[in-house]
């Protein structure tokens, strides 16, 4: 098995006859963000579905943290932070409850709670609607608030899928510090973004996913090597895909 704290091998979703993603194979060290890009439908969300647990594999599996999070979900579960393209809450709690409730169901204590509660709002701008019900909150909110949720239990793995969606431009730059941040701690970071430029400036590494296969995985500068091509992540992007991008 190939080391890494985020392990995929010979990952494969089938739909009845059709293959969302093919053989997928990599892995991603502790201490490391990896972008994983791709055109619309290429496969980026069903396989962060299939990391997540979310869905079962047709074949392959996915290790994280050691654990099989088919064989081991609890165990593999605890480790990750999940920040979906579509932040799902309950509305008729208040930010806070929210927040103490996640905190609950990791076993976060009470007063471990109240600080990270305390920094996360605070540095997203949610503090003066903590006790304000979540359905009056906007997207944007919501997206500011799972982030806080995800990150609370101190994950080892941060699984992040469109994460820029609803954000202003200065919640996009305190994100982007978040992602380099928990990595100099430790943790594995695995980001899909549409956002080419957010994604060339915080990665480490890129894989590059189009119709289901991986067609690359590696440094920018090994993307250059391997497109035979000068330019930034946008221009590679389009050159390997031949595909539009999309906002």
């Amino acid at each position: 098995m190939v080391d890494g704290m985020i392990v995929l091998e010979n990952l494969t979703k089938c739909f009845e006859e059709v293959c969302a993603v093919r053989d997928l194979t990599l892995s991603v060290p502790a201490g490391e963000v990896f972008a994983f890009l791709g055109p619309n439908g290429a496969g980026k969300t069903t396989t962060i579905k299939v990391m997540t647990g979310l869905l079962r594999p047709t074949r392959g599996r996915a290790i994280l943290g050691g654990f099989d999070i088919q064989k081991q979900p609890f165990e593999a579960k605890r480790l990750i932070g999940y920040i979906p393209d579509h932040p799902y809450v309950y509305e008729k709690l208040s930010g806070a409850e929210f927040f103490h409730f996640i905190g609950d169901l990791f076993w976060v204590p009470s007063k471990d709670q109240d600080e990270k509660m305390e920094y996360y709002f605070n540095l997203f701008g949610l503090m003066s609607a903590r006790d304000k019900l979540i359905e009056n909150y906007s997207h944007g909110m919501k997206q500011k608030l799972i982030m806080s949720i995800s990150l609370l239990h101190d994950p080892r793995i941060i699984i992040v899928d469109e994460p820029m969606v609803g954000l202003d431009p200065q919640s996009m730059r305190v994100v982007k510090g978040l992602f380099r941040d928990w990595a100099k701690k430790g943790a594995a970071v695995f980001l899909s973004t549409h956002a080419l430029s957010v994604a060339e400036e915080v990665a480490d590494r890129i894989g590059l996913i189009h119709k289901g296969s991986l067609i690359f995985h590696g440094t920018l500068d090994e993307m250059r090597s391997f497109a035979h091509k000068e330019g930034n992540l946008e221009e590679l992007f389009l050159e390997l895909t031949g595909s539009e991008i999309s906002d």
